[in-house]
């Protein structure tokens, strides 16, 4: 049994992982969709003025932040089933993709409802008022003043966040989802053991490559809509 470390043996593995990128990306997708429409809803509640909404808000986002990620897993694709069962619906031969996307849904709310609630109070109040004032209507105010400002502020953190769920993503291979590190245990399995070092490092390049992409796409966004910002503070 072969056990010598061969660097060769790096870049012949990446034809066979790099296909099952596309199931990281499906999840990672969906994830984001949903998680940041769903922290968007957290993130109106915490800025709204209704005690109740504010403290339910507050304790989904203290309750997810606290959990690790594969514990929250284990428990959305043991619980939701079971869960289920007490409704009479039989969840149990759902797709494996469902709960993870459920998971990280749920994960990636929770740090968007702060992203976006922190770059909402960032904006100096008084911008509203005197939008409105000028005969804007609320909407407008917020769609051409408030928004545009916010968006700036929350770039680099909704970046690190998308950057954060794919990190975490990786764990879905814990619940049977082949997805690129799914794919890679299972070449190790097979190959009993052997090159394992070689595989993960093929796999560490992989989310390297994805993740320093990522960050220079969003510091070019935060820098195109900073030109505005940067026109009127120069004016």
């Amino acid at each position: 049994m072969e056990k010598y470390f061969d660097v060769s043996y790096i870049w012949s593995s990446l034809p066979i992982l790099l296909p099952f990128l596309k199931v990281t990306f499906m999840v990672a997708g969906l994830s984001i969709i949903f998680g940041t429409f769903l922290g968007l809803i957290l993130a109106v509640m915490k800025l709204g003025k209704n005690k109740i909404a504010q403290k339910t808000a507050h304790f989904y986002t203290t309750i997810l932040r606290c959990t690790p990620s594969i514990v929250l897993l284990f428990l959305v694709y043991y619980g939701v089933p079971a869960l289920a069962d007490n409704f009479g619906l039989y969840l149990h031969d759902l797709n494996t993709a469902v709960f993870v996307v459920i998971t990280f849904t749920l994960q990636f709310a929770a740090i968007m409802s702060e992203v976006i609630r922190s770059a909402f109070d960032s904006i100096e109040k008084g911008q509203f008022e005197a939008a409105v004032s000028v005969g804007l209507s609320p909407f407008q105010a917020y769609r051409r003043i408030i928004f545009p400002q916010a968006l700036v502020v929350a770039l680099p953190n909704f970046g690190n966040g998308l950057i954060a769920l794919l990190q975490e993503g990786s764990l879905a291979y814990t619940i049977g989802l082949i997805d690129i590190v799914g794919k890679a245990n299972l070449i190790i399995a097979a190959n009993y053991n052997t090159h394992a070092l070689e595989i993960f490092i093929a796999l560490a390049i992989v989310y390297w490559v994805i993740s320093i992409l990522i960050e220079k796409f969003f510091g070019k966004l935060e820098k195109v809509f900073s030109k505005g910002k940067q026109t009127i503070n120069t004016n």
